[in-house]
C-alpha cells in the first residue's frame, strides 16, 4: 500500500459558538436595557393596535349618533359597556376613535422620520465625508433652518398651503431634518478616519460604493436613536397643529384634532380631553424610552 494511503484528512479546528456567544451576549444586554425593553413593548402594543384597528375596534369611528353624546366612560355612574371609553360631542364611538387615531400618529411619526431622515442623512454624509465647500454649505443651511421655529414656518406654510394630512406630514418633513444633518456629519466624519474607509478607497471603489458599503452601516446606531427621537417631535407638533385647527382636519380621528374638538367640553366632560391626550403621552413616553434604550445599547461604554 502507498504512504499516502495512510493518511487521513486533516480538519483545521474553527472556532466554537464564536457567533453564537455574540448573539447571546447581545441578548443579555438587551434583556438588562429595561429602557429599551418597556418602550419597545409599549410601541409594540401601540403598533398592533394600529394595524389591526378595524378587529379592535367596536364601531365605525366615523358614524355619528346623536342619542348618544358625550356618553361617559364606563366607570362612570352613567356609563355603559356598549361604549367603554363613552362618546364625543357627536355620538361617536371614543374607543374606535382612539384605535384609528393610533394609525395617524404612528403614519405621521414614521413618515417624518423617513422624509427628514433621507434630507438630513444625505446632506451629513455629503459634508463629513468631503469637507471642504460641501461642509461649508451643509453648514450654513442647517444655521439657516435653525434660524426658523419649526412651529411658526409649519402653522405659516399649512395657512398658505391649506391643511391635510399629507400636506402636514410633508411640511414636517421638510422642516425636521437639521438634527439629522448634524449627527450625521460628525458620526461620517468619524467614520471616515477608520482604515476600512482608507482601504476601500486604495482599492478603487467608488465613493457612492464607499458610503453605501462602509460609511452608512457604520453610523446606522446613531441614524436610528435620531430617528425614534424625530418621530416623537412630529408626533407632538401635528398634535400641536391640530389642535390649533391647521393640523389634521375632520372627520379623521387624530388625537389631537380629538383634544382640539373637546376644548369647549373639559368643564362638563374632561376625558374627552384625557383620554386622547393620555394616550398621545403614552405613544411619546414609549418612543423616548426605546429612543433613549437604542443609545445606550449602541453607545461605545455599553457595547464594551
Amino acid at each position: 500500500m502507498s504512504s499516502s494511503a495512510n493518511h487521513s484528512p486533516v480538519h483545521i479546528p474553527k472556532p466554537v459558538g464564536s457567533q453564537t456567544s455574540r448573539r447571546r451576549t447581545l441578548w443579555q444586554r438587551i434583556e438588562q436595557n429595561k429602557a429599551l425593553t418597556i418602550g419597545c413593548g409599549l410601541l409594540l402594543i401601540i403598533i398592533v393596535i394600529a394595524i389591526f384597528a378595524p378587529l379592535f375596534s367596536p364601531f365605525d369611528p366615523y358614524v355619528q349618533d346623536l342619542a348618544y353624546r358625550t356618553v361617559p366612560p364606563v366607570w362612570f355612574e352613567k356609563g355603559t359597556w356598549l361604549h367603554p371609553l363613552g362618546t364625543d360631542q357627536l355620538g361617536r364611538d371614543y374607543l374606535s376613535r382612539l384605535f384609528y387615531g393610533a394609525r395617524i400618529s404612528l403614519l405621521i411619526g414614521i413618515s417624518v422620520a423617513c422624509i427628514s431622515g433621507l434630507i438630513g442623512t444625505t446632506m451629513g454624509m455629503l459634508a463629513g465625508y468631503f469637507g471642504g465647500r460641501a461642509d461649508m454649505l451643509v453648514s450654513f443651511l442647517v444655521t439657516t433652518r435653525l434660524s426658523m421655529p419649526v412651529i411658526l414656518v409649519a402653522l405659516a406654510t399649512v395657512a398658505i398651503v391649506g391643511s391635510s394630512l399629507w400636506v402636514v406630514i410633508l411640511v414636517l418633513g421638510l422642516l425636521k431634518w437639521d438634527r439629522f444633518a448634524v449627527v450625521m456629519r460628525s458620526a461620517t466624519q468619524q467614520v471616515r478616519a477608520m482604515e476600512y474607509v482608507s482601504a476601500a478607497q486604495s482599492a478603487g471603489a467608488s465613493t457612492f460604493r464607499i458610503l453605501m458599503t462602509e460609511v452608512l452601516p457604520n453610523v446606522m446606531p446613531q441614524l436610528i436613536v435620531i430617528a425614534t427621537l424625530e418621530a416623537a417631535s412630529a408626533i407632538l407638533l401635528e398634535a400641536a397643529l391640530s389642535f390649533l385647527g391647521l393640523g389634521v382636519q375632520p372627520p379623521l380621528p387624530s388625537w389631537g384634532l380629538m383634544i382640539s374638538e373637546a376644548k369647549s367640553y373639559m368643564f362638563f366632560s374632561f376625558w374627552l380631553i384625557a383620554i386622547p391626550g393620555t394616550a398621545l403621552a403614552i405613544l411619546i413616553f414609549a418612543i423616548n424610552l426605546a429612543g433613549d434604550g437604542l443609545h445606550q445599547l449602541f453607545s461605545p461604554d455599553e457595547r464594551a
